[in-house]
């Protein structure tokens, strides 16, 4: 898995998948003209190549990236309190959509897939917010929460689609993924 995520890296645990954990810092910056699940494709493919030297034969590594999209605004990781309290007030309220994208690499393929979970807020009051930011700090997260923290409890009214694909990655599709390579022979 080459992620730093601690989410995603108990998601697979819980999966009962063994990995190994592997981190680079890439550079996440996409061409403008990309939108929505296209973004998400682009910066995990980016991740999945920054280890093509590493991929050894029979070893597969996998890469993600999540993305939050309101309005056709994409709202990555916040850099700090002003723009995750920002973040915030764009989707008190509102329904949004998290998207994860997820490359599967291996020696001699890439596979990349992605799924969208949308999400709705009920109406946040300002220092719910304020408690939020200042007390979890949500710097490493798209959209500036995480679905699994207290305002993801108090605040989220609904979900339609994959709840650890809010958390960072859509652990039953990436098993289908997985079991569909293996059946064409890619893995």
């Amino acid at each position: 898995m080459a992620s730093a995520s601690p989410r995603r890296q108990e998601l697979l645990s819980r999966a009962g998948l063994s990995f190994t954990v592997l981190t680079k810092n890439v550079d996440e910056e996409y061409p403008s003209e990309l939108q929505g699940a296209s973004v998400a494709e682009y910066i995990a493919s980016k991740k999945a190549s920054a280890y093509d030297a590493e991929v050894q034969s029979g070893s597969i590594v996998i890469t993600a990236d999540t993305i939050v999209v309101v309005d056709e605004i994409i709202l990555g990781k916040p850099s700090n309190d002003v723009a995750a309290t920002e973040m915030l007030r764009m989707l008190s309220g509102r329904a949004h959509q998290v998207i994860t994208a997820v490359c599967i690499r291996s020696r001699q393929h890439l596979h990349c897939f992605n799924r969208i979970t949308l999400v709705r807020f009920r109406n946040l009051e300002d220092w719910e917010i304020s408690y939020y930011v200042e007390k979890y700090r949500p710097y490493d997260k798209a959209g500036g929460y995480g679905i699994q923290e207290w305002i993801g409890h108090i605040g989220i009214e609904s979900i339609e689609g994959s709840y650890d694909n809010v958390v960072g990655l859509p652990v039953a599709a990436l098993w289908s993924e997985f079991q569909s390579l293996k059946t064409a022979g890619l893995l």
